[in-house]
């Protein structure tokens, strides 16, 4: 092995040579004991060599592949006599034809009592599954042959009817086989509805001859029953019932007197089915709930003009739902209990999605501005003609839930009250005014609920858990990285305050913009509510509500300066009045999102003077101003100084240029001087404190707006005397170890001599041919490649002789 690679490399190499081995060593381990079976296995036996990762087994049982082979035969033998019947039945006179049928069908049902008494059990249900299906085709030939005019409908009612009978005495005399029973209980299901379609019923008469055929398998249930027996009845039963509850729900749209008797018995098939199925009691019950909603409300609703019939839905299911009143009288069973509760809430919940468009169509249908800010003119509604009960929907919703407590029930209770208030001007059509005065008072409900005492600010959370004494002892540690806390009720209602407070807020703002006067007044009380919220509120509702209450003060001063004509520039200076409110709040009450909200409006503010240097320099010194008051608070003091600098020095590039001056060092050397002094001596007395605080201001207050008249200067002497000056800065940071000069002047000097060299290397490029460039990279990136890790070496330890640096 060359031990002369670098290290990584040759750990690297190392360590996928032991892996081989490794690799090598576990074959050979499987070789030798394959080696050891073939010297001791018994004779006869004989070994089979190791498959790594694969054991030798079979892919299928002997019982598998037994009732595999069984079905296949069974499944041909059948499909075999299904073709005799159909198409060779025609060349036999009526004694031969009967003599076959007889003679197969009775053979079919005699030979599964032989197998059963030899112990052949898997046989014996082939043979009796196509003993079955043999007396299916006797009924057919009897009908083709011996009764060829009899009504179709009632001839397969009646023969159904006969095969049920036959099935089950047969299965009843046989009970090793385990098919006839089930096939019976199919084969009952069929006589009392197509009896009915036969005898010319409705879809009303169909379906009770489905529901009574369903109630006789409940009462099946009810007796002890093999399980395949019992699982096929509940299957029917539960077929039959969708069926006839279907039937029920679409009669009781169109006919609701003939739809609301099917629809209780259906109900009560299902009340009586969850006695005996306890497991599904609350499935069987939510099912009755919503059957028994649909019976009682059909007939109510046709009675009522249409845009009541959601309403009369809702009121059943709500009264449905107060049904755990009488529970505690124990004569409601607690899962029908739970059933008729989902269903109501069901029926409901339904009735709400229904109520949403209005609700929708308050909160974001002022966002059409179509018209123009301050026009006058108001977007007509787009609902115009939607129900007014909607309002009466989300009405009985809210109430419902205020009525069921617990978290959640105020959880809804505050939501469908917030949506009720959003729909009242669309459902009402509402005029102008009174669409604002109601989403304002949205508004003010929300976060008073957000800002109300129990919120998050006064609320403890759940103690953690105490450790579990026992086997584990002391030694016993919690999984997780500490206590879960579950989410307190009043929290989630503070935040759901806050989260359509905002909400409905915005759309009232967004409708207020229509007309000046609306506008004023409501920024004025969306200002004064947020306030009061960020004041009473606590914890992250409190931070949040002082930065929405922050924007609402700009859209007040924004709003101001576009009602006095102002310019956008001079609307700009305006704006740095929030930015300087929120510093001088800031002595007193403190808050990281008002402070940062100011920040971005200040921005904002900045942004807008861009036009104007002349106002650009006017709010980047007002800018700097706010931000060196900010620097008085000592947790500010870092961020908030080196930011009034930066902007200091940028009013002062703003202002240079906007007065022409070409010889920019007249105006930055005097400063830079003094600012170095004052570095040198904070050095000495703080040897501790950094280059880039000490002489990075000073530093940068010449060298930038150099660098900028650099690149706009046709002349030579300023890039000489800029460059010198620069090499000096740099000799200096590398001789004393300073971080700021070195960075600085090296910075400043590459760019003098990249804009140098920059007319030169035009010229070269266009004199060079096309294809030397890319040759001249591609060989640049191999010799990259080749010294890669040199030269990451390199670079790692330059970096760290940079950051020793002061």
């Amino acid at each position: 092995m060359d031990m002369n690679l670098p290290p990584v490399e040759e750990l690297r190499r190392v360590d996928a040579e032991l892996a081989r081995l490794d690799a090598r060593r576990a074959e050979l381990l499987a070789r030798r004991a394959w080696l050891l079976g073939v010297l001791y296995a018994p004779a006869g036996r004989p070994a089979v060599p190791p498959f790594p990762g694969v054991a030798p087994r079979p892919e299928t049982s002997p019982r598998g592949a037994q009732n595999v082979l069984l079905t296949l035969g069974g499944t041909l033998l059948a499909v075999a006599a299904l073709a005799f019947t159909l198409v060779s039945w025609g060349s036999m006179g009526i004694a031969g034809r009967s003599a076959v049928l007889l003679a197969v069908t009775s053979a079919a049902l005699a030979a599964p009592a032989a197998l059963l008494r030899r112990g052949l059990g898997s046989t014996a249900e082939a043979v009796g599954a196509l003993g079955l299906v043999l007396t299916v085709l006797d009924a057919y030939a009897l009908h083709r042959v011996a009764l060829p005019g009899a009504d179709g409908l009632g001839y397969t009612a009646v023969a159904s009817a006969v095969l049920a009978g036959v099935w089950g005495g047969y299965g009843g005399l046989l009970r090793g086989l385990r098919l006839p029973l089930p096939a019976a209980v199919v084969a009952a299901q069929l006589p009392l509805p197509l009896g009915a379609l036969a005898a010319g019923g409705g879809p009303a008469v169909v379906a009770w001859a489905a529901v009574l055929t369903a109630a006789a398998d409940v009462l099946a249930l009810g007796r002890p029953l093999r399980g395949e027996v019992r699982i096929t009845a509940g299957a029917s039963a539960g077929v039959l019932t969708a069926w006839a509850l279907l039937t029920g729900a679409g009669l009781s749209l169109t006919g609701p007197w003939t739809g609301a008797p099917l629809l209780l018995g259906c109900a009560a098939l299902c009340l009586y089915a969850a006695r005996a199925a306890r497991p599904a009691a609350w499935a069987l019950a939510l099912v009755a709930g919503l059957a028994l909603v649909a019976a009682v409300a059909g007939p109510v609703r046709a009675a009522l003009p249409s845009e009541w019939a959601v309403p009369v839905y809702v009121v059943c299911g709500l009264a449905l739902a107060a049904l755990w009143r009488p529970v505690r009288a124990g004569w409601i069973p607690e899962a029908v209990r739970g059933g008729f509760g989902l269903a109501g809430g069901v029926v409901a919940a339904l009735g709400v999605l229904w109520a949403l468009p209005p609700v929708l169509v308050g909160l974001l249908g002022p966002a059409d501005r179509s018209a123009g800010l301050w026009s006058g003119a108001h977007a007509a509604p787009v609902l115009a003609d939607y129900p007014a009960t909607a309002a009466l929907v989300l009405l009985l919703g809210a109430v419902a839930a205020a009525t069921a407590g617990g978290p959640w029930g105020r959880w809804g209770a505050v939501a469908l009250g917030w949506s009720l208030l959003m729909a009242l001007p669309v459902a009402l059509e509402l005029p102008y005014a009174a669409g604002i005065a109601v989403r304002l008072v949205a508004t003010a409900a929300a976060l008073g609920l957000a800002a109300r005492p129990g919120g998050p600010a006064h609320e403890r959370p759940e103690p953690a858990p105490a450790r579990p004494e026992g086997a584990w002892g002391a030694s016993w540690t919690p999984v997780t990285a500490g206590p879960v806390v579950p989410v307190a009720p009043g929290a989630l209602l503070a935040w759901t305050g806050l989260a359509v407070g905002t909400a409905s807020a915005v759309s009232a703002l967004l409708l207020a913009l229509d007309v000046r006067a609306a506008t004023f007044v409501v920024l004025g009380v969306l200002l004064a509510l947020f306030t009061a919220v960020a004041v009473l509120g606590g914890g992250a509702v409190r931070e949040t509500a002082a930065g929405v209450a922050v924007l609402a003060a700009a859209g007040l001063v924004g709003a101001g300066a576009a009602a006095a004509g102002l310019p956008a520039a001079t609307a700009g200076l305006a704006l740095l009045l929030v930015p300087a409110g929120t510093a001088a709040l800031a002595v007193r009450v403190r808050s990281v999102a008002a402070e940062a909200t100011g920040v971005a409006v200040g921005a904002l503010a900045l942004a807008l003077t861009v036009p104007r240097p002349a106002v650009l320099a006017l709010a980047l010194a007002l800018g700097g101003v706010i931000a060196a008051a900010t620097a008085l608070r000592a947790e500010r003091r870092r961020a908030a100084s080196w930011t009034a600098g930066a902007l200091f020095l940028a009013a002062a590039w703003v202002r240079l240029a906007v007065w022409g001056v070409t010889v920019p060092e007249a105006y930055t050397l005097p400063v830079t001087v003094p600012a170095l002094v004052v570095g040198l001596l904070r050095r000495r007395r703080d040897p501790a404190a950094s280059s880039w605080a000490a002489y990075g201001p000073g530093l940068a207050v010449t060298l930038v707006p150099s660098l900028a008249a650099v690149w706009s200067d046709p002349h030579w002497a300023r890039p000489l005397l800029l460059g010198t000056g620069a090499l000096a800065v740099t000799l200096l940071g590398a001789r004393f170890r300073l971080q700021a000069p070195l960075v600085l002047g090296g910075t400043a000097l590459v760019l003098v001599a990249a804009h140098e060299l920059a007319p030169y290397v035009v010229q070269l490029v266009g004199a060079l041919p096309r294809w030397l460039p890319p040759a001249v990279a591609g060989l640049l990136l191999l010799a990259v490649g080749a010294t890669y890790e040199r030269r990451l070496r390199e670079a790692r330890a330059l970096r760290e002789r940079l950051a020793r640096m002061r």
